[in-house]
C-alpha cells in the first residue's frame, strides 16, 4: 500500500469516527502528528509569554522564581495534558474541551466550559500580540524612530491580527507549514539563546537557581506590590510559567483536521508541553546566571530582557536573535488565531453561541470557517482596547484557561468507569482521577494567584463576564440550547444534515 493509499484508509476512519460522533468532515483532514504537535507548540511559544512575561519571576522571588519556577509550573502544566490527552483520544473532535465537558458533565456544564476556553482564547490572542508589540518596541522600535503611544500598540496589534486572520482565511495548508516551521524555529532559536546567554555570561554562579529573594515593591520595579511573604511573591511569579504553557488545546482543537487523531492528538498535547517546558527552564536558567546583577536587573521590571541583553551580548548576534524570536512571536499569535477560530466553529455548529449559522459555516474553497476567523480576530482586538495592562490579559487568560481544562478533566473523574468506559487508544487507566484530583486542586490556585494586586481588574473582569453568563444560561440557553449530540437517536438524526453538509464542502476524504 502506497503512503498516499495508507493516508485516505487512516482519514476514512477518521471520519467514520467523526460521523458516530454526530459531525460532518466540513474542515480539510492534512494534519500530521508533527503538524498537530507543532501548532500547540507554536502557541505555547516560550519566546514568546517566556521571554515577555520574564519580569514576573526576577522582579519576584529573584532567581529561584524561574529555576524552581519554571519546574514547579511544568509539573502542573503537564499533570493537565495528561487528563486532557485521556479525555482527546476518546473524543476527537474540534473544540474538545467544550464536547468533552458536555458528554462527560452536562449540557450546562459543557456551555460553561465553552464561555470559559473561548475568553481564554481570545485573551491570550491578545496577550501574545499585545506581548509582541512590546518585544518589538523594546527591540526594533528604537532603531526605526516609532514611539511607544497607545494608538501605536492598537494598531499595531490590528494589523498584525487582521494579517493572522488572512492566513487562516486562505485555508489550512499555508497555516500548517508556517507552524511547522515554527516549531523547528522555536527549538533552534532556545538553543542559540541559551547558548548565548551561557557564553557571554559574566559568572557561572549556579547557585542564583535556588536563591529566594524579596523583590516586590519598589526593590523589583513595581512590578509586583510589597509583601514580605516569600510564598505570596513566588506564588504570583508562577504565572511566568502557567501564561506560557497555554494554548496546548489547539491540538484537541485541530482534531478534524488531524489523521489519526485518536492515537495523535494525545501524545502531541504532552510532547508539546514536556518540550516547552524543558527548552524555557534551560534558557531561563542561562539567563538568570547571564544577569550582570540581580539587584539592579529586577529594578528594570518589564525591560529587564532587554537590559540583560544589553549589557552582555555583541549587537549584530543579538540583533539576530530578535528576529528570530520576533517571527517566533508573529507566528504564535497566527496559530493561536487558528485554535480561537475552531472553538467559535465548534461551538456555534451546536448553537451555542449568537448567528451561530454564519460562525459554524465553512468555507466550500477554502475549507475553514472564515467567520469565525474573522469574529475572532476582531474579539481579541477589542479586549487590546480595554485591557491596557499586559499582566491583566495575562491574569485572565491564564485564569480563564485552565478553568476550562479543569472542568472536562474534572467530569472525567467524575464519569471515568461508570458513565465512561468506552476509552480511546491513548489510555493511562484508573489513575486519571488522582490527575483529575490534582488538576481541579492546582486549578484554583491558578485562579487565586490570578486575581492578586496588581491583576485585581481581572477579578473585575471575570465578575462581569460570570454575571453575564448566569443571566444569559437561566435567561435564554437553558431553554434553547441542546448542546452536541450524544444519545444514538440524536446522531441518528443529524446524518441527513452530515451527508449535506460534506456536500456543500466537497469530498470528506
Amino acid at each position: 500500500m502506497s503512503q498516499k493509499e495508507a493516508g485516505a484508509l487512516s482519514a476514512s476512519d477518521d471520519v467514520k469516527t467523526l460521523h458516530k460522533m454526530g459531525y460532518a468532515q466540513e474542515l480539510a483532514r492534512r494534519m500530521g502528528h508533527f503538524s498537530n504537535f507543532a501548532i500547540s507548540f507554536s502557541i505555547i511559544c516560550i519566546l514568546s509569554g517566556g521571554i515577555n512575561s520574564l519580569a514576573q519571576g526576577t522582579s519576584g522571588a529573584g532567581g529561584a522564581a524561574l529555576g524552581i519556577g519554571w519546574l514547579v509550573g511544568g509539573a502542573c502544566a503537564l499533570l493537565f495534558t495528561l487528563g486532557m490527552a485521556q479525555i482527546a483520544s476518546a473524543y476527537p473532535t474540534a473544540g474538545g474541551l467544550y464536547h468533552w465537558s458536555s458528554i462527560l458533565g452536562g449540557r450546562f456544564w459543557g456551555w460553561l466550559t465553552a464561555w470559559f476556553n473561548l475568553l481564554g482564547l481570545i485573551t491570550v490572542l491578545s496577550a501574545i500580540n499585545v506581548g509582541t508589540y512590546y518585544f518589538f518596541i523594546g527591540s526594533f522600535a528604537p532603531m526605526l524612530g516609532v514611539e511607544d503611544t497607545y494608538t501605536t500598540k492598537v494598531v499595531f496589534v490590528g494589523v498584525m491580527t487582521a494579517s493572522h486572520a488572512l492566513i487562516n482565511h486562505l485555508g489550512i495548508k499555508t497555516t500548517t507549514r508556517l507552524t511547522d516551521f515554527s516549531g523547528y524555529l522555536i527549538l533552534g532559536g532556545a538553543i542559540l539563546l541559551t547558548g548565548a546567554l551561557f557564553y557571554y555570561s559574566p559568572s557561572h554562579d549556579f547557585s542564583r537557581l535556588w536563591t529566594f529573594t524579596n523583590y516586590s515593591g519598589d526593590a523589583g520595579g513595581g512590578v509586583w506590590p510589597e509583601t514580605s511573604s516569600m510564598l505570596t511573591i513566588f506564588l504570583l511569579g508562577l504565572l511566568l510559567p502557567i501564561y506560557t504553557l497555554t494554548g496546548y488545546d489547539a491540538s484537541a482543537h485541530t482534531s478534524e483536521e488531524t489523521l489519526q487523531a485518536a492515537k495523535h492528538v494525545p501524545t502531541a498535547i504532552i510532547h508539546s508541553v514536556f518540550w516547552a517546558v524543558l527548552f524555557a527552564w534551560l534558557f531561563s536558567c542561562a539567563f538568570v546566571m547571564a544577569i550582570p546583577d540581580m539587584d539592579q536587573a529586577a529594578t528594570q521590571g518589564w525591560n529587564v530582557f532587554f537590559w540583560v541583553m544589553d549589557q552582555i551580548m555583541p549587537q549584530q548576534l543579538k540583533l539576530a536573535i530578535y528576529g528570530i524570536i520576533l517571527a517566533a512571536q508573529y507566528i504564535c499569535g497566527l496559530a493561536t488565531v487558528t485554535s480561537v477560530s475552531r472553538m467559535i466553529f465548534a461551538f456555534a455548529r451546536d448553537k451555542g453561541l449568537p448567528f451561530s449559522g454564519t460562525l459554524a459555516k465553512v468555507s466550500p474553497r477554502w475549507r475553514v470557517p472564515v467567520a469565525a476567523i474573522w469574529v475572532g480576530a476582531a474579539l481579541a482586538v477589542i479586549f487590546v482596547s480595554w485591557a491596557d495592562a499586559y499582566s491583566v490579559a495575562v491574569a485572565v487568560t491564564s485564569i480563564a484557561l485552565y478553568v476550562s481544562y479543569a472542568m472536562p478533566i474534572a467530569a472525567g473523574g467524575l464519569a471515568f468507569g461508570g458513565k465512561w468506559k468506552d476509552m480511546g487508544p491513548w489510555n493511562i487507566g484508573p489513575i486519571y482521577r488522582v490527575i483529575a484530583l490534582l488538576c481541579v486542586a492546582i486549578a484554583g490556585v491558578i485562579f487565586y494567584i490570578g486575581v492578586q494586586p496588581p491583576n485585581d481588574k481581572a477579578l473585575v473582569f471575570l465578575g462581569v463576564i460570570g454575571a453575564i453568563t448566569l443571566v444569559v444560561w437561566f435567561g435564554l440557553e437553558m431553554r434553547r440550547f441542546k448542546g452536541p449530540p450524544i444519545k444514538d437517536e440524536e446522531i441518528a438524526l443529524r446524518q441527513a444534515q452530515i451527508a449535506a453538509a460534506e456536500k456543500a464542502v466537497g469530498e470528506a476524504v
